[in-house]
């Protein structure tokens, strides 16, 4: 008797479906902000469907909208990075050398783009060090918020900027942003230095490319009117100037100089 009613009790709660708990976000999050830890991607069960998994995202917010929110960022990056280096200057003046020398498609594209690349990252490595020191470091042994460590290393890239971009520039930016005239070059938004950083060193390369041309274009008279004086109307004048620049330029070691100029443009 006692053995029968034993299995019966057994095929009972066997019978008895377990329903799974929500877990308490609120709850998880405040263990984890008293912590110090981030919290967590978490797995819950839809109260709707019990069968149902979801992947709660940071925040408590969805998964999914984390992963397309950071992806977003990621891909805006580049574009952040590039505006707020020297890369542009750079990659101008040496497609403006290029166009100079009569040459369409040496070097490639790919080669002038790593270059400026190299270049970028061989000037903007005191301040890659300064944010690292200021704002990676203290934020990874947890001293700072992230809110602060973005703070910190805006530090180092508003010195940088500040030093290259010109009044003018500014004060256009000001004047559209509807802002007061701020004290110093330190008091600007990043919502004005950007742009007017940005149209700063256009204007810097375009005029380092004007000085690059003329020398090139002063071979390119001088090669057209002696060809047109003798005669020469079957054989183009840039067949004959182009050698002419490329020696030019080899001869004067014209990668060395402009190099130069260009490190010596950003002291």
């Amino acid at each position: 008797m006692s053995r029968t009613f034993i299995l019966a009790t057994a095929l009972c709660l066997a019978a008895v479906p377990v329903q799974a708990q929500p877990v308490n976000s609120r709850a998880n999050a405040a263990v984890t902000a008293r912590s110090g830890q981030l919290a967590p991607l978490q797995m819950r069960v839809s109260p709707g469907n019990q069968n149902e998994l979801t992947v709660t995202g940071l925040g408590g917010g969805s998964a999914q909208w984390t992963i397309v929110v950071l992806l977003t960022f990621l891909t805006l990056i580049p574009s952040l990075l590039i505006c707020m280096t020297p890369f542009a200057r750079l990659l101008v003046v040496f497609h403006f050398l290029r166009q100079a020398l009569g040459l369409q498609t040496t070097p490639s594209n790919q080669t002038l783009v790593g270059l400026s690349l190299i270049m970028t990252f061989f000037l903007m490595q005191p301040v890659g060090n300064a944010i690292y020191r200021d704002a990676v470091v203290p934020f990874q042994n947890g001293d700072i918020t992230a809110a602060a460590a973005i703070e910190q290393a805006g530090v180092p890239m508003r010195q940088f900027m500040a030093h290259y971009v010109r009044e003018k520039d500014v004060a256009l930016f000001l004047e559209m942003a509807n802002e007061p005239r701020p004290a110093g070059i330190q008091d600007v938004s990043f919502r004005v230095l950007l742009p007017a950083y940005i149209l700063s060193e256009l204007k810097a390369g375009f005029q380092i490319g004007a000085v690059l041309f003329l020398p090139f274009l002063v071979v390119d008279m001088v090669v057209a009117s002696i060809t047109t004086s003798v005669g020469m109307m079957q054989l183009p004048p840039v067949v004959i100037s182009t050698p002419l620049k490329l020696l030019l330029f080899l001869m004067v070691d014209g990668w060395h100089l402009l190099i130069g100029a260009l490190m010596r443009s950003f002291n």
